[in-house]
């Protein structure tokens, strides 16, 4: 990615994110989702706030969405078209958002958990969409954009349709909502870079989509004008809202300022569908988890948890008086072959979920010690959520440590003491 690319890239990161800290004015935002195809009913089933007023469109209202399908959002926001589309996907289905904004995926996640919505159902994940998908190859069976690739930079976007491309199932489709050019953009609007953040200036003409979705390997793609007018985006709610009748508290998000020039002329919303060429698929590709890695769908810990040697925990299983102390083995289908006597199993795929009842139950340990099985990915992680918590409510009477070495360097050391592992 070229400087250039990378500045706009990092002024839609900021401006995005600071509309993830921002409340929206609720008026505007359901005007907008109106304008581009929201019912009312959608609207009142998703939280408020998954509503930002940023679409171009209604993707999972177009796109026959089935149970138990699997469902990826690109530049997924506060969760509006995930939250809807989970609904239809149901208990055996996933729906996954991609973001670039940690501050988007904090918003979207929040929402998530007012839902009771949990990963690997509903899953936020921050990635870049100019970088390689954190998906797996052919597991995705319907990819969802609302508003969100005419914001990818130069030749980012034909490595978006690649990704795309390569990430869904044979037989698997796109629908995109984006905005399109309806004729070259002049110098004046494509260097705009407010415009840019709003959606018009990184537009690229009819033409030029098509051979994006050409090259990166879809046939024939169907491309429908929404002919919706644009000003909505800049045209006060009817009545007498904040915008009319006094300026925004603080705190509140603004909507856009009208540009110098009629968005209608140079640019209109667009719905593209298109569908990867179908291929006998195999039991394998049906059963593919579509997350590289389970663990992005929740924060990144931020704490440290320092490690704790087998002899040093050893010491504390064998001395009468120190009993102020726990040990967590977070291994799931590994689990068997021995672990650490007396240690608690908590699965580190569910641990984060489990977090409120967990730090209830050991809140008050001196030591919660966890490993698995070399102690060098799911125990440092759980320990770190763990420390994360605890820091949050201001709790010091327990902290979080690491067996060094996990349960593989504590049975090289102690596999034939019976008082020291058990085996299930």
């Amino acid at each position: 990615m070229c400087d250039s690319d990378a500045n706009l890239v990092e002024a839609v990161r900021d401006a995005y994110s600071a509309k993830a800290r921002t409340t929206v004015d609720s008026s505007y935002a359901q005007n907008v989702a109106s304008a581009f195809g929201y019912s009312v009913e959608e609207l009142q089933a998703i939280p408020a706030e998954a509503n930002l007023g940023l679409s171009c469109g209604n993707p999972v209202g177009a796109a026959s969405i089935k149970e138990g399908e699997k469902v990826l959002d690109l530049g997924s926001g506060g969760g509006i078209d995930i939250f809807l589309a989970a609904s239809k996907v149901g208990p055996t289905g996933q729906a996954i958002g991609l973001d670039m904004s940690e501050d988007m995926i904090t918003l979207a996640r929040k929402n998530a958990a007012k839902k009771g919505l949990k990963p690997p159902h509903v899953a936020f994940v921050q990635a870049a969409l100019t970088e390689t998908f954190p998906i797996a190859s052919d597991s995705i069976d319907c990819i969802l954009s609302n508003c969100v690739l005419n914001l990818v930079p130069g030749i980012g976007k034909a490595k978006v349709m690649k990704e795309v491309f390569r990430v869904l199932k044979p037989g698997g489709r796109i629908v995109l909502d984006d905005i399109i050019a309806k004729k070259p953009l002049p110098a004046c609007i494509r260097n705009d870079l407010v415009a840019y953040v709003g959606c018009i200036s990184g537009a690229v003409t009819l033409d030029d989509y098509k051979v994006l979705l050409s090259d990166a390997g879809f046939k024939d793609p169907l491309f429908v004008d929404t002919k919706v007018d644009l000003n909505v985006y800049f045209q006060p709610e009817s009545g007498c809202g904040i915008s009319c009748c006094a300026a925004p508290p603080t705190g509140v998000l603004q909507r856009p300022a009208m540009p110098n020039f009629d968005a209608n002329e140079w640019v209109g919303s667009y719905q593209i569908y298109a569908v990867k060429a179908s291929a006998e698929q195999t039991a394998d590709v049906q059963s593919v988890n579509p997350l590289n890695n389970w663990w992005d769908a929740y924060p990144r810990p931020k704490s440290d948890a320092p490690l704790v040697t087998a002899e040093e925990v050893v010491e504390m299983m064998k001395d009468p008086v120190q009993k102020d102390f726990a040990v967590i083995d977070v291994r799931r289908n590994d689990h068997g072959g021995g672990h650490v006597r007396g240690s608690t199993q908590c699965p580190a795929q569910t641990f984060y979920d489990d977090l409120p009842t967990f730090v209830e139950k050991f809140g008050n340990t001196k030591k919660v010690i966890f490993y698995c099985g070399s102690s060098n990915g799911r125990g440092p992680r759980c320990a770190r959520w763990y420390q994360d918590r605890l820091n949050e409510l201001g709790n010091s009477a327990s902290a979080a440590y690491v067996l060094k070495d996990g349960i593989r360097g504590w049975l090289a050391k102690y596999g034939d003491a019976t008082d020291l592992v058990d085996r299930d």
